[in-house]
């Protein structure tokens, strides 16, 4: 491609949409250009990206004998009231873009597609000679975020690779999970990116298992916990870890204490003098299930420990056939105008005690008249411990479950891991942290949507079984944007090989050169001939502006026909190392196939 012919418009300038190096970079390399909130095209620089990623996804699904379809965007509600998520998608998660149709049928724009394959799958299934199957597709995706950001990052639109496979045992779900780790593990490689699969959650997807692959970037919205052994890696959100071991109580008898001004922890072990894995923290939460039902949640937990909300949100969804619902719509810390709502007397914030009174909620239809009580097991074997006393500016000392406070029944892992901690597999080895961006995702999803939908199969012993499914996501625009935020430098973008969109730029420094110009002519096209992707700046600027734009799009190999094309040479650059050498004309394609072919094996 000539340069003088493409639709190609840089900036000197960071926009002020921009917030993270990569979008930064994007916009002003000419890749991509914001139409709405959240809502980008894809210029013809960033489709090339887009389409070499694709590419090596494909190969890769391919290469496991998944087989490639195209399915609808367009979804009737009706498949997502079946398996119980259309509330989930359009009330508490919000992020599915729903609209009634001139015939006053509601529909969704699809997020993701578990509900439309198992419609094909049960619709098409019928025996066990017909599993395993695996159908991906590679297509736009459509989500509601409620703060669009990062650009390609957490956009409203974007290209998504997802996948599904249907079995008649777990152990053949298992076989084609452990394929598609290897597969997502060469795509990233193949890609030239650094990553790690880490442990997951399921989140509204669902599931018994879920490993994400993470991007290292220091601009990534996940941590990562993981042990230098390589043994255990996982989001902050499923970690799980041996805390800091609670130092023996000061206390050895049970009194109440004024403590005042002493409404939050680091104040509270001020005032006593006290450590706070001394502490029985008490947080209060209001959950909102998807039949309408409030519930105020009561945790209790150590002092020095913070409550994981995603791990919250997983035990509430469990515990949500008591209330005669099925998944949690909103979870919130509930604020002066939401206790209000419920509490029948102010409460003593700061200085709530496990044993809080059911007589604080109201009684009235659609709020669960009792507190759901969970208790981490941080402070389940606390022996004299600090907690409060139910009265504002006073505490209790020297207190023990089975005496003053009986224990919840509940015993839940409902702390966040942390840089430092101990890992449960080795004590001697702690968790090491690490941002990350998600960009592929795997699930053994079971038969969680093949239940709820009726998708089922006949055996071998001709018994009628629900379908075992997994899902295999991979964030193909994400893929392309999250290469740039681990790979740029001051001067602009530095793509790794082979999903660069171009792999080479010949620069004609004086376009009124004949030499230099039919040298640049004669290698672009011996370039592009050999299967090297090439652009040549043929425009009419100044070379500095030509040095400028290289660097700035971030091209892997830039070749100069400058002055030194009188003695049959010139001047090779490589954008990651910006290491300059000068080769004679004859070598040039050979050289830079060979640096290619290395680059992406």
């Amino acid at each position: 491609m000539r340069l003088s012919q493409m639709l190609f418009v840089t900036l000197r300038e960071d926009p002020a949409e921009a917030e993270i190096p990569s979008h930064k970079l994007l916009l002003r390399a000419g890749y991509i250009r914001r139409i709405g909130s959240g809502i980008y095209a894809y210029l013809p620089l960033m489709w090339r990206v887009l389409q070499k990623v694709s590419q090596i996804v494909r190969e890769e699904m391919n290469a496991t004998g998944a087989q490639e379809c195209l399915l609808p965007q367009l979804q009737p509600a009706e498949l997502w009231q079946e398996s119980g998520r259309w509330d989930t998608y359009t009330k508490a998660e919000g992020i599915m873009f729903s609209l009634v149709d001139r015939q006053e049928r509601e529909m969704g724009l699809g997020p993701t597609h578990e509900e439309v394959i198992t419609t094909v799958a049960r619709e098409m299934i019928r025996s066990y000679r017909q599993l395993p199957t695996h159908l991906y597709q590679i297509q736009t995706k459509f989500r509601d975020e409620i703060r669009p950001r990062f650009g390609l990052m957490r956009g409203r639109e974007f290209i998504m690779k997802d996948g599904y496979s249907f079995h008649a045992t777990e152990d053949s779900l298992k076989e084609t999970y452990q394929a598609m780790h290897q597969a997502y593990s060469n795509m990233f490689r193949r890609c030239g990116l650094a990553f790690r699969s880490v442990e997951a959650d399921s989140g509204a997807i669902g599931g018994s298992g879920s490993n994400e692959f993470m991007i290292l970037a220091e601009a990534g919205e996940d941590e990562v916990l993981y042990t230098e052994d390589g043994k255990y890696a996982a989001n902050v959100e499923k970690a799980v870890s041996l805390p800091a071991d609670a130092e023996p109580s000061a206390f050895t008898t049970y009194e109440k204490r004024e403590t005042p001004g002493t409404d939050t922890i680091d104040k509270l072990c001020q005032f006593l003098k006290c450590s706070p894995t001394q502490i029985v923290k008490n947080v209060l939460y209001q959950a909102v299930y998807d039949n309408g039902t409030t519930v105020l949640v009561l945790i209790n937990i150590r002092g020095d420990q913070e409550v994981n909300e995603v791990k919250l949100q997983n035990e509430l969804v469990r515990q949500a056939g008591q209330f005669g619902a099925k998944t949690v719509i909103a979870l919130t810390v509930p604020d002066a105008t939401a206790q209000a709502k419920w509490a029948t007397q102010a409460l003593p914030l700061g200085y709530i005690a496990p044993d809080i009174a059911d007589t604080y909620i109201h009684s009235e239809k659609n709020l669960a008249p009792k507190f759901l009580r969970l208790v981490d097991p941080t402070v389940a074997e606390l022996k004299n411990f600090v907690t409060g006393a139910n009265e504002s500016g006073y505490h209790v000392v020297g207190a023990n479950w089975g005496d003053q406070f009986q224990l919840p029944k509940l015993v839940v892992d409902l702390r966040k891991a942390k840089l430092g901690d101990r890992a449960v597999h080795d004590p001697s080895q702690t968790l090491q942290s690490a941002r990350g961006i998600e960009a592929g995702h795997i699930f053994q999803l079971g038969t969680k949507y093949s239940k709820a939908m009726g998708a089922t199969y006949t055996n071998e012993q001709g018994e009628e079984a629900p379908l075992i499914m997994g899902c295999y996501g991979v964030g193909v625009s994400r893929v392309a944007q999250a290469a740039v935020e681990q790979s740029y430098d001051k001067d602009g973008i530095i793509w790794p090989v082979a999903i660069a969109p171009y792999q080479a730029i010949v620069v004609i420094p004086n376009v009124n050169d004949a030499e230099q110009v039919k040298a640049a002519e004669t290698l672009y096209s011996e370039l592009n001939q050999a299967g090297i992707d090439t652009l040549l700046d043929d425009r009419n600027e100044r070379a500095g502006v030509k040095f400028k734009d290289a660097d700035l799009i971030g091209i892997p190999y830039r070749i100069v026909t400058g002055k030194s094309i009188k003695d049959g040479k010139v001047e090779v650059v490589q954008r990651s190392t910006k290491t300059v050498q000068e080769l004679p004309l004859t070598e040039v394609v050979s050289t830079i196939q060979q640096w290619v072919n290395a680059a992406c094996s």
